[in-house]
């Protein structure tokens, strides 16, 4: 470990942080070496329990708000200075990995203990956040806490979201007890970060250990109901089908083409699909489903959408089937803050790790609170790109590079005081 006067290459406990990191991992296992922690579970209140347990041995103090958001602070110096966020999440997917999220809350825990070894002082206090429902697997959508933190959600509206089981939010939040006093959205923040592993394959393939995140990228989820007719498969001429299937197809290829025509800075696909009545001798009279476009530009994702709403219903009509459309989530592509942005960009400069500029295919909690403080995210590389599945993997030399840069670029923000 480096002395305080050794500001220039403060290292974090790399050993220290992946034992943390496999310690929670033991909490809400998978089937298959992941985690499942979904949001208000059982498993998720016996996760924020340690992780609260560590922060308390870590000296900082917990509130918890009425979304269940929970933060711990580091105090600083001066009473009136604004604090430096940084954290994300410890929900999982229901077959996710052991990284996706927790990296940037026990990252944002090591950097503290770090702190503390080398007995730091900030003139700003420093607040390690762990937000509630980033996933929003179980309850939607995604990113709901730091939603209602930031005014685009009520908590009323967030309280009445019901799983798949009916379960309502606010009374699962009840029960798992977590449901905190602090009010939702009053705190005020000096700057937030964002550690992350990547959720693609750039990094690893570019050989970069940081990952530099200019913008996240905006999207907007159209759902798509296509009606035909259903009738026996056996016995309706080809001629004479109506088959909303077909409208899926066609409209399938219509997706990938339109996001193909934008490339490098465009993605879209259909995930969700519902057929009726499902049944392996009926054609399908109406199938259901969701088209999803990104891009970090936002002139992009009204080409993209200009383009699909002129072409789609022409597809439709030709074969005999209509076609209703409906926006059901959208967020417009966030620029993180430029001095934030440099504070990453210099700490992995000024560490000797390999950097480059990113943009976000993900959204996360940072991209809300960017909206009402400077904010920017890090992110380091996963093996193959690959996340939200319990085969996700990063090294024990990517976290610690990634929790390095976080700490060096939350320090420079909050001020050290000599």
């Amino acid at each position: 470990m480096t002395t305080p006067t050794d500001k220039t290459n403060m290292r974090i406990d790399g050993t220290r942080l992946w034992d943390t990191l496999m310690d929670m991992g033991q909490v809400g296992p998978g089937i298959a070496g992941g985690n499942n922690r979904q949001t208000l579970t059982d498993e998720d209140a016996a996760g924020r329990a340690l992780f609260q347990s560590w922060c308390e041995t870590a000296g900082l103090s917990m509130s918890v708000d009425t979304m269940g958001n929970m933060f711990a602070t580091r105090a600083g110096e001066d009473p009136d200075a604004l604090p430096v966020y940084m954290g994300s999440h410890l929900d999982t997917q229901p077959t996710g990995g052991k990284y996706d999220g927790v990296l940037g809350v026990l990252g944002g825990l090591e950097a503290m203990r770090t702190m503390n070894d080398l007995g730091l002082k900030t003139k700003h206090p420093i607040v390690l956040t762990n937000w509630t429902n980033e996933e929003g697997t179980r309850f939607a959508p995604a990113m709901l806490a730091s939603g209602v933190f930031t005014g685009k959600h009520t908590q009323d509206w967030a309280y009445d979201r019901v799983d798949a089981e009916g379960k309502r939010f606010g009374d699962e939040l009840k029960r798992i007890g977590w449901l905190g006093s602090e009010t939702v959205g009053l705190r005020k923040m000096h700057a937030m970060f964002e550690l992350h592993i990547e959720q693609g394959p750039i990094l690893e393939a570019e050989h970069k250990d940081i990952g530099v995140v200019t913008h996240g990228q905006g999207l907007r989820w159209v759902q798509c109901t296509v009606t035909g007719k259903e009738s026996h498969t056996g016995s309706t001429p080809m001629p004479m089908r109506k088959n909303a299937g077909r409208g899926l197809a066609r409209i399938t290829e219509l997706v990938h083409e339109i996001a193909m025509k934008h490339q490098p800075n465009a993605v879209g696909a259909i995930g969700h699909v519902d057929v009726y009545p499902n049944s392996r001798n009926i054609i399908p009279g109406k199938v259901v489903f969701t088209i999803d476009f990104r891009s970090h530009l936002q002139d992009v994702i009204d080409a993209m959408l200009e383009e699909f709403y002129e072409k789609a219903p022409k597809l439709c009509e030709d074969i005999g089937v209509s076609l209703e459309t409906e926006i059901v989530g959208q967020f417009n592509p966030p620029a993180f803050d430029e001095t934030c942005i440099a504070a990453v960009r210099t700490a992995a400069e000024t560490l000797g790790y390999s950097h480059m500029d990113i943009v976000s295919g993900a959204g996360h909690d940072a991209c809300w609170i960017n909206d009402l403080y400077p904010t920017s995210m890090i992110m380091c590389p996963c093996v193959d790109g690959l996340s939200h599945n319990e085969a996700e993997e990063i090294s024990p030399e990517w976290a610690a590079a990634g929790t390095d840069v976080l700490l060096h670029a939350v320090l420079a923000t909050a001020e050290i005081v000599e």
